[in-house]
C-alpha cells in the first residue's frame, strides 16, 4: 500500500501522519509531498527518516492512496492528476466538497456510499464534522426541522500564522497579524471571508455540508461563526428542532451509543465538554443536553472535538482505512 500525504509539513499533514501512525495504517511505502520549497527537507514516520518530494514526482509515482491537505488550489489542480493516475484522492480542503459529482464523507455516517469509483473523495469542514456526528443518529430518529448553531472556534482552525498572533500577544510581542483585530482577550464574529449575504463561508459550509452528507434538504441550518482565543479544540452551541418530539434520557442514550460520540453531561458534577479536555482525542464530546422550554420539540446541545483530529486528520485516515477494508483501491 504506497500512500502519500500531500501537505505533509503543514499543520493538519503532521497530525495526519500522527494519526497514520497511531492507528497503524497498512503502508508499505509512504510518500511526504509539499510544496517545491520544501522538496528536499526530512520528516520522520515511524522512527525512519523520509524526505519531501514534489507533486509531479508523486504523481509519477501511482500512489494507491493520497491523502491531501494542502489548500484548495493546490486540490483543485493536483487531485484530478492523482486521480487519473490511478489513485484515491482523500481531500482536506474545501475544493471539492460541494461538488455534486464528489462525496462528501464522515465515515460513521455514509462511508457506505463510497465506491471504486469514487477516485476524489471529500472530507467536510471541520466544524461540519462534529455537529453532523451528533445529529445524525437524533436526525435519524426524530426527523431535525431547524437547526441554529453558534461556534467557537479555535485558533488552530486558521492555522500556524494565527497560532502564532495569539502567542506573541500573550508575550506581548509586537508580529505579523493573522486576524483583522488581535484575537487575545477578544472574540471575533469573522471566520473565512465574508459574502454577498452577510455570511461568511464558514457559515455556508455549516448551513449546506450536513444536508449533503445526510443527503436530506428537508431541514434548514443557521449559523453564525466565531473565532476565540484557544489553541485548539472547536465548540458549537446547538439549538436543534424536531418534528417529532423526545425524551431526554433516550437523546443521551442514542448519543451514548452512537460511536466516535461521548457523553458529558452532569450539571452536578460540573461535567460538560470542554477543548481542554478534547485535546488530541478523536471523539466527538456532547453536553449541556436540555430542552428548549420557549419552543416545542426542541433540544440545547453543546458539542466539543479537537478540529485537527476528527475534524481533520482522523476523519480523513478513517475514510482511507473504510476504502482499504472494502478493498476500494
Amino acid at each position: 500500500m504506497k500512500v502519500a500525504v500531500v501537505g505533509a509539513t503543514g499543520m493538519v499533514g503532521e497530525v495526519m501522519l500522527r494519526v497514520l501512525e497511531e492507528r497503524n495504517f497498512p503502508i508499505t511505502e509512504l510518500l511526504l509531498v509539499a510544496s517545491e520549497r520544501s522538496v528536499g527537507k526530512k520528516l520522520t514516520y515511524k522512527n525512519q527518516e523520509h524526505s519531501i518530494i514534489g507533486l509531479a514526482d508523486a504523481v509519477a509515482q501511482q500512489p494507491q492512496i493520497a491523502i491531501f491537505s494542502a489548500g484548495g488550489d493546490t486540490s483543485l489542480e493536483w487531485a484530478p492528476k492523482f486521480a487519473e493516475a490511478g489513485t484515491t484522492v482523500i481531500d482536506n480542503s474545501s475544493a471539492w466538497r460541494m461538488d455534486p459529482d464528489k462525496k462528501l464523507i464522515v465515515p460513521e455516517i455514509n462511508a457506505h456510499e463510497l465506491t471504486a469509483t469514487d477516485k476524489i473523495i471529500a472530507n467536510p469542514n471541520c466544524s461540519t464534522i462534529q455537529l453532523v456526528m451528533a445529529l445524525a443518529p437524533l436526525h435519524q430518529k426524530y426527523k431535525m426541522k431547524r437547526v441554529v448553531i453558534s461556534t467557537y472556534q479555535s485558533v488552530s482552525g486558521t492555522g500556524v500564522k494565527a497560532i502564532k498572533q495569539m502567542e506573541n500577544e500573550i508575550a506581548g510581542v509586537k508580529g505579523e497579524m493573522a486576524y483583522p483585530y488581535p484575537i487575545g482577550r477578544n472574540a471575533l464574529p469573522h471566520c473565512d471571508v465574508f459574502l454577498e449575504n452577510g455570511y461568511t463561508k464558514e457559515e455556508m459550509k455549516l448551513a449546506r455540508e450536513p444536508q449533503k452528507i445526510l443527503n436530506d434538504r428537508s431541514f434548514s441550518i443557521s449559523a453564525t461563526a466565531v473565532r476565540i482565543p484557544t489553541a485548539g479544540g472547536h465548540s458549537e452551541s446547538v439549538n436543534v428542532e424536531f418534528l417529532n418530539d423526545f425524551e431526554l434520557n433516550e437523546i443521551r442514550r442514542i448519543l451514548n451509543d452512537t460511536p466516535g460520540v461521548t457523553v458529558q453531561d452532569n450539571p452536578d458534577t460540573n461535567t460538560y465538554p470542554m477543548p481542554i479536555y478534547a485535546h488530541d482525542k478523536d471523539e466527538v464530546f456532547v453536553g449541556r443536553i436540555r430542552r428548549d422550554e420557549t419552543q416545542r420539540n426542541t433540544l440545547n446541545m453543546w458539542i466539543v472535538a479537537d478540529n485537527l483530529r476528527k475534524g481533520a486528520a482522523t476523519n480523513a485516515v478513517q475514510i482511507a482505512e473504510y476504502v482499504v477494508e472494502n478493498k476500494l483501491v
